[in-house]
């Protein structure tokens, strides 16, 4: 599942941690407690404990077992710590995530007061942990985990496979031999064919024509000769 999306189960006592996919290789990198998490233009939620793990980030409420974020590292796009006042008033953590929908839906600039937005529809987030120092050491971290995450590469082998073994060489070859025949073949009959050559079939017709026409003219000329005598 791509983009952002809502985690609702937990394992453990208290405020409870993520489940891990043990059984495909997945591993707790980093805990960073008292983080709050910003999800586009809304208010800061209210501090919680975030889990970097080599597959995801899962960000989970501190007062609320209910409330909790994920988002698999394959669906973040851009990460960057940002300390411009400009762009956010405190220092953080900063994540694109491509949710894989069309722009003008998503929620990149959600209003504040829209809380009932879909979550899935939500293209950046920012994490604030209580520690600023701490900025760092998640973008460290991020980097870690997505060259753990590289990007699918699509299989087109098979539509790019300039190798050839020597009996695809020879089957190719034969081919190309083939076609070069029918070509041949075909150029010697093209006069029969109707393919934008009716001026030479018109002159061709106009000979037959004209062969009779000699034909009964020559005749003629005999019949005169011997009336003639």
């Amino acid at each position: 599942m791509s983009g952002l999306r809502l985690v609702a189960e937990r394992t453990g006592d208290g405020a409870g941690q993520p489940f891990l996919d043990t059984e495909n290789g997945e591993e707790l990198m980093h805990v960073q407690p008292g983080t709050a998490i910003v999800l586009g233009n809304r208010s800061p939620e209210s501090p919680g404990t975030l889990y970097i793990t080599t597959k995801k980030v899962v960000w989970l409420s501190d007062t609320d077992r209910r409330k909790g974020y994920a988002v698999d590292f394959l669906s973040v796009s851009l990460h960057a710590v940002s300390r411009d006042p400009e762009a956010y008033p405190d220092p953080c953590l900063y994540a694109q995530i491509d949710n894989g929908v069309e722009d003008d839906e998503s929620e990149g600039s959600t209003d504040e007061g829209d809380q009932s937005s879909d979550i899935s529809r939500i293209t950046e987030l920012r994490l604030l942990p209580s520690d600023p120092n701490q900025v760092d050491t998640l973008f460290q971290i991020f980097c870690e985990c997505a060259e753990l995450n590289p990007e699918p590469i699509e299989e087109e082998e098979e539509e790019h496979n300039w190798i050839f073994s020597a009996d695809q060489l020879e089957n190719q070859e034969a081919e190309e031999e083939e076609s070069e025949w029918m070509i041949s073949q075909n150029s010697t009959h093209s006069i029969g064919r109707s393919n934008g050559d009716h001026d030479l079939a018109h002159n061709v017709l106009q000979l037959q024509i004209n062969d009779q026409r000699f034909e009964d003219a020559e005749e003629m000329d005999s019949d005169s000769k011997n009336g003639h005598h």
